[in-house]
């Protein structure tokens, strides 16, 4: 069983050969999540896994988005009911750029956070450079159902408890196939076999050998290859616990 937890297969980058992609997906991958980051590709989404039986859909407001999204909060909340939609997400806070403004980011984290509560639906996490700040608010809003992943897991070995300890998954993508990942490699062999997803992130953060060029969920298979050789594993034992994770994780019956 190989699956994908994390793609963007509604993203323009793909509007030439959609069909292509996702027919050489079915072929190769037992399910895959395609993740919306505002409220178009939400729908996107969702569109995506009424077409395709194996695709499951999460909606969300990327913090890049927060600003110009605010008011869509409800709808959000709206979509999160629909048939085949996992999670909520991707949602969180992204402090690489000065916008948009670290308290919009903060408080549409939050709101997002308080949806997913309601609904009973994990969180997908997005987390570029504001570790303290993420886990300072799961902290706080924390309760029995908050459950998640930490999407294209940026963290150090270090903070893999702080994880553990709020529930939460690690899912790891391309970049534990680069050459220069020590720190991600590190997580790799460290992180608790029951709690590890893998990704691609597509169209983005495309693995080693294809390093460079547009991502497809089909890539998954190096990442697995490549935490399979870290952890001194079988490559079919990676991708059937991971995949048995995903479907727990977000409630998928396989």
């Amino acid at each position: 069983m190989l699956v994908d937890s994390h793609a963007h297969l509604e993203d323009e980058k793909y509007d030439l050969d959609r069909e292509k992609v996702i027919d050489e997906c079915r072929n190769e991958l037992t399910f895959l999540i395609n993740v919306g980051s505002n409220i178009k590709t939400s729908i996107d989404s969702i569109e995506l896994a009424k077409k395709y039986e194996f695709i499951y859909a999460a909606v969300g407001i990327h913090p890049h988005d927060a600003q110009n999204e605010f008011e869509n909060l409800l709808d959000i909340e709206k979509l999160g009911k629909e048939n085949k939609v996992v999670a909520i997400g991707e949602i969180g806070l992204d402090y690489f750029y000065d916008e948009p403004l670290k308290e919009f980011q903060k408080q549409i984290f939050i709101n997002q956070i308080n949806i997913a509560k309601k609904l009973d639906l994990p969180v997908i996490i997005h987390d570029r450079d504001a570790h303290k700040d993420v886990f300072d608010i799961l902290k706080k809003e924390w309760t029995n159902n908050l459950r998640g992943v930490f999407h294209s897991y940026s963290g150090s070995a270090e903070m893999i408890p702080q994880c553990m300890e709020l529930n939460f998954y690690i899912s790891l993508g391309g970049p534990v196939t680069f050459k220069n990942a020590k720190k991600t490699v590190e997580v790799a062999k460290k992180v608790p076999i029951d709690r590890l997803l893998i990704e691609t992130d597509s169209p983005y953060l495309t693995p080693e050998p294809y390093r460079g060029k547009r991502n497809s969920p089909v890539n998954v298979k190096f990442v697995a290859q490549k935490i399979a050789e870290l952890r001194n594993m079988r490559y079919e034992e990676v991708c059937n616990i991971t995949g048995e994770n995903t479907a727990r994780l977000f409630g998928i019956k396989l």
